[in-house]
């Protein structure tokens, strides 16, 4: 028996995902896009879209080319959105490793996803140095400068147009995060770009964020809730995402009173601390109208507590 939702079916358009984003941004000029919290740096739309063509540019220069695989090594920074859909747009696939992993772990998921390039950070540099040794990894990049490998902004230098793809939404894929699964090591979950698509309307349509609304980017955008739910909810909606490298309670709360966030994506832990801390009464936190909480099981009397003391909306997914 199929079981269907009272709304109406969403209509789901067949395009490949990076240009379905850059629609949008085209028209959002010099609006906030990306902030990076801990320095203020901030990325708007128009700044954006010129940086992912741009990028896209600079890695065919360099050889990549369709069905590639590249991985993104780093915390959350607003370039992580220029390189992922950098990639995208030339047809290539993004595999997203957690900065935090070992190098044996970073090295199995290199040789597995048969990556070809990553970008990372200059603090990740020594274990990404150590696990590509095995791996098919030519090109290495980092996002802040050092001398150990190439800039990851030298591939925006050039003013030549990304080369035109052939791109099939269904099946072509755009993404390839890596899931624990059940049994044996993490695997490669094949994402396309019509996945990534529908799964952000159907995203859009559950959480109505606005344009107007200032989104909170502290989940890591290696995994799909912040990768989808933020960084290209966020980006498709016409939000400001302002991203965090890591959580720590106290610096997001300065977080969100200083950027005067309104919707919040997170996890039941921050939330438990949301409801019982008691540093979160040093803080203006009004800006706040949702928090969104996914990925693990939510108790009601979390939620309830969280929503009385902050006075907003709570939902989870």
């Amino acid at each position: 028996m199929i079981f269907r939702a009272p709304e109406a079916p969403l209509a789901i358009p067949e395009i490949a995902l990076t240009p379905f984003l850059l629609g949008r941004a085209d028209g959002l000029g010099d609006k906030p896009a990306l902030i990076d919290a801990p320095s203020g740096r901030t990325l708007t739309y128009r700044g954006w879209a010129s940086a992912v063509r741009k990028a896209a540019a600079g890695l065919a220069h360099r050889g990549f080319r369709k069905g590639d695989v590249f991985c993104i090594c780093s915390p959350n920074l607003p370039e992580y959105a220029v390189a992922f859909h950098a990639v995208s747009l030339i047809g290539g696939t993004t595999t997203t490793i957690n900065p935090l992993y070992t190098t044996t772990e970073m090295s199995q998921q290199l040789r597995g996803a048969g990556a070809r390039g990553i970008v990372t950070v200059r603090s990740c540099m020594p274990k990404v140095q150590e696990a590509i040794r095995e791996s098919n990894v030519r090109d290495v990049f980092v996002f802040d400068d050092t001398n150990s490998a190439t800039s990851f902004s030298s591939l925006c230098s050039t003013n030549v147009s990304p080369p035109s793809v052939n791109i099939d939404p269904r099946q072509d894929v755009v993404a390839l995060p890596y899931s624990s699964g059940t049994t044996g090591f993490p695997k490669g979950v094949m994402l396309t770009h019509y996945n990534l698509v529908a799964n952000i309307l159907q995203s859009a349509a559950a959480l109505a964020l606005q344009e107007s609304d200032v989104m909170l980017g502290v989940l890591p955008f290696f995994h799909i809730y912040g990768m989808l739910v933020i960084m290209n909810l966020g980006i498709h909606t016409g939000a400001t995402i302002v991203s965090m490298p890591r959580f720590d309670l106290e610096q997001c709360l300065a977080v969100i009173q200083t950027y005067r966030i309104t919707f919040a994506p997170i996890v039941p832990p921050i939330m438990l601390a949301l409801a019982k801390h008691p540093l979160v009464d040093e803080y203006d936190l009004s800006s706040l109208h949702t928090i969104f909480s996914g990925a693990a099981p939510l108790s009601a009397g979390v939620a309830r507590a969280t929503a009385d003391r902050l006075r907003c909306g709570v939902f989870q997914g």
